[in-house]
């Protein structure tokens, strides 16, 4: 006899607001306790000292999470001139100070060099493995780290304020991977300075966005006052470029079984049309309800996921 699991069978997403100072984990288990939800996990950390967008799944949700963490990414953040740091934001040990303080002009000249695929060597405080351990626990530790350079993707870098001569705030989006810390160390040093990161907002996470977005203090408020469902998305939040299909009960049966659906010309040419590069994945619905994510072959969706919602 299988053993009955702990809490409620909610699945959804819930696009928070995560406040300053808290873990990425301790802010997964704040909303799983608030939905006494039997599953949670998040889409793409954030650091303590960040605020904004984490896009948290509970119950079938967190079946979603894959495609959500390789979602482009948008970002706010300052940069303090005059120091910088071991860990490259404000809570670091200075590593070298200097007088020079970068002009408006100066930063948005320099900033197109850090759009497009760029060369970005991570920073020695992040959740990277290197040989099988935490790059941070190595730097903690004192271990002489060596991070490899990798390529990510830049889409648009812009000065947005500069409220006096030592900071000045940019806006970037860009792709997975990319490390805003490693940006401004980067930055810094193609302008002769020396500059940490003095604070950093995630404003968006593939179609997660501030507008959408709830405090930890309202959305403990809402589950309170029985209100819960309000803050709650649909599993498919995190599905938005995937093509969907519309099924009918037996196919949605059939797939929920495991067992492959032969589809119709019409319905492959459809989905052809709509699917980008060498992209397979379709999501199967039936009256509005995710079914099953589906990989398309041959004219055939075979189950990849099935999804169990009431």
């Amino acid at each position: 006899m299988a053993r009955r699991k702990k809490g409620d069978a909610v699945s959804g997403w819930i696009c928070l607001d995560k406040p300053y100072e808290l873990t990425s984990t301790s802010a997964v288990g704040r909303v799983r306790r608030a939905y006494n939800a039997q599953k949670a996990g998040h889409a793409g950390t954030l650091d303590p000292l960040a605020t904004g967008i984490l896009p948290i799944a509970l119950g079938e949700a967190t079946k979603t999470v894959p495609f959500l963490v390789d979602a482009d990414k948008a970002y706010r953040f300052s940069i303090e001139w005059g120091r910088s740091t071991n860990t490259l934001d404000r809570e670091g040990e200075t590593t070298a100070t200097s007088e020079v303080r970068p002009s408006v002009a100066q930063v948005e000249a320099a900033l197109p060099a850090f759009v497009g695929d760029i060369q970005q060597i991570p920073p020695i405080y992040s959740a990277i493995k290197v040989d099988g351990e935490r790059a941070y626990d190595l730097a903690r530790e004192g271990i002489a780290v060596e991070m490899k350079s990798r390529i990510v993707r830049v889409f648009s870098a812009r000065v947005s304020d500069a409220p006096d001569a030592d900071h000045v705030e940019i806006e970037v989006e860009c792709g997975k991977g990319t490390y805003i810390r490693a940006i401004v160390r980067d930055l810094a040093q193609a302008l002769g300075a020396c500059g940490h990161v003095s604070a950093l907002r995630r404003t968006r996470v593939g179609t997660f966005t501030e507008a959408n977005a709830i405090t930890l203090e309202n959305l403990e408020d809402f589950c309170h006052k029985a209100r819960s469902s309000e803050a709650l998305l649909p599993v498919e939040t995190a599905l938005d470029d995937i093509p969907a299909l519309a099924l009918t009960a037996e196919d949605a049966f059939r797939l929920k079984q495991g067992r492959p659906l032969v589809l119709v010309p019409r319905q492959v040419e459809a989905l052809k049309a709509r699917l980008t590069g060498d992209a397979r994945t379709v999501s199967a619905m039936e009256d509005g309800k995710m079914v099953a994510l589906c990989e398309m072959r041959a004219g055939r969706l075979n189950p990849v996921r099935v999804f169990h919602l009431t």
